[in-house]
């Protein structure tokens, strides 16, 4: 049974851990040790154990764990049996590469909307996708109803786009904007994907090693 409080970093972790059982599964692999599923990872096995505990007994002493139910366990606690629907905000360079090539159906999610306010880019199909004008967004979520949106649009306008996305009925916002965005409603979920922030810790973690 799933604790009533799960830490951040444990959280941060299931996504790994998924995405290495999805690759076992597709390999054919049967069953693995909590201490080769660490080695994997980069983790320890004390830790593997630990952040599997937090929702359940999952694996049995002198056997490990099954991977394939593994992989259903970790599909469930993540919610990605439960497709939700998304919609994306600004389709230049940045969206149209996440709407050409991120592969959604991975994460349980179902992108059904494109919108941006470029005369040139409306019409367009992007991946099956036809690009809307930013006037059709009530209409669209009123019909449709997304829970996701995911924002390309430029940092100046990230806050006031999420704020009104938020009064539409979205749930999660995955912000791409380069700007941190921040909503009142405490049943909205924020992911601020700052690109700038990862490869700057990227440079100094290499400048640090050169400097060694």
């Amino acid at each position: 049974m799933k604790k009533a409080y799960i830490s951040n970093p444990v959280i941060s972790r299931l996504p790994r851990y998924y995405r290495c059982i999805e690759q076992l599964c597709a390999s054919g692999v049967s069953r693995i040790s909590s201490s080769a599923l660490s080695e994997l990872l980069g983790l320890t096995a004390s830790q593997v154990r630990q952040d599997f505990g937090c929702f359940g007994e999952f694996g049995q002493k002198g056997y490990g764990y099954n991977v394939p139910k593994l992989r259903d366990e970790l599909r469930e606690i993540l919610g990605l049996s439960r497709e939700l629907t998304a919609i994306i905000l600004g389709c230049g360079n940045l969206g149209r590469a996440l709407i050409n090539n991120f592969d959604f159906s991975f994460c349980g999610i179902r992108l059904i909307g494109a919108f941006d306010p470029d005369p040139q880019l409306v019409g367009e199909v992007m991946n099956g996708l036809t690009v809307r004008d930013y006037g059709e967004v009530h209409a669209f979520m009123a019909e449709e109803h997304p829970v996701v949106a995911i924002l390309t649009v430029p940092g100046s306008q990230s806050q006031i786009v999420s704020e009104l996305l938020t009064h539409e009925g979205i749930r999660g916002i995955w912000n791409f904007t380069q700007q941190e965005v921040q909503v009142d409603d405490p049943n909205v979920v924020v992911e601020n994907v700052i690109l700038l922030d990862s490869l700057m810790t990227l440079s100094y973690k290499i400048n640090e090693g050169l400097s060694v």
